[in-house]
């Protein structure tokens, strides 16, 4: 009797010694390769969007990824996503944290983990100027002849799945290309967050964002990371917080947001 008990002990503290390995912890990997690995999908201005001519990221969560790195006292690196393997990338521990333009919402909530919310946006149309008056609500874009150019995997994509079946939609992999694409007639329409639309009608005047401050939805942004660490989790919402209250982010959204 007395072995078979021993043995038990001994299987549960080898379970616990492998979920203490298992949940060694973000914090601790990240201080001892000196780097923080933050995933991008670098497709989303204002929010973290890849310059090709410069080779920097910009945007909002650029600098915040700056600023997380800064505070570990290590050295940023960028690891490359696509919106349709960001879960699976999380999920795989591929970086400690995606920032980009990451949407608060319940599938990713349940089964990855999401931080403090810091910037509220909303989906909203781009199109043409010269088409602007064609589209004041939901129901003047969910015909068949609205075509609708989006990029696969968001929610931008879930949007236009769910609220806007009737339209004829277009799938193009590159983010980035959309809105230059809407300009040059290849599409009617694009559905994106207000701050994307907005900053691709402040660079092109032949677009327009006819219900940026009607929008259809309200979203918050957040970071983006595998659920199950919570001394990470609780780590990058007391340097939001921090932010927040230190007046930093506030400048940012002004930066960028607006």
């Amino acid at each position: 009797m007395k072995s078979v008990f021993f043995r038990f002990f001994i299987a549960i503290a080898v379970l616990f010694s492998q979920v203490s390995l298992a949940y060694a912890g973000h914090l601790e990997d990240i201080a001892a390769r000196g780097e923080l690995l933050v995933g991008t999908t670098g497709d989303y201005r204002p929010m973290s969007y890849y310059n090709a001519e410069t080779g920097e990221y910009e945007g909002i969560d650029a600098e915040l990824a700056e600023i997380l790195a800064k505070s570990l006292n290590v050295k940023l690196v960028y690891v490359p996503t696509t919106w349709p393997n960001l879960a699976r990338d999380v999920q795989e521990n591929k970086f400690d944290v995606a920032l980009c333009g990451v949407s608060r919402i319940y599938e990713r909530e349940r089964t990855m983990a999401l931080s403090k919310g810091y910037c509220v946006t909303g989906k909203t149309v781009l199109c043409c100027r010269d088409k602007a008056a064609d589209y004041q609500s939901l129901e003047d874009i969910n015909k068949p002849e609205v075509r609708i150019m989006l990029n696969p995997g968001g929610t931008n994509e879930k949007f236009v799945r769910s609220r806007l079946q009737n339209a004829t939609v277009i799938m193009h992999e590159e983010n980035a290309e959309i809105p230059g694409l809407i300009a040059a007639g290849e599409a009617d329409v694009m559905i994106t967050d207000t701050f994307e639309a907005v900053r691709y009608v402040h660079m092109n005047p032949a677009l327009a964002a006819p219900l940026a401050d009607k929008p259809f939805t309200v979203i918050n942004k957040a970071a983006l990371m595998q659920q199950g660490d919570q001394p990470w989790l609780n780590y990058v919402n007391f340097v939001l917080e921090e932010l927040e209250a230190d007046g930093t982010l506030p400048q940012l959204r002004e930066k960028y947001l607006r």
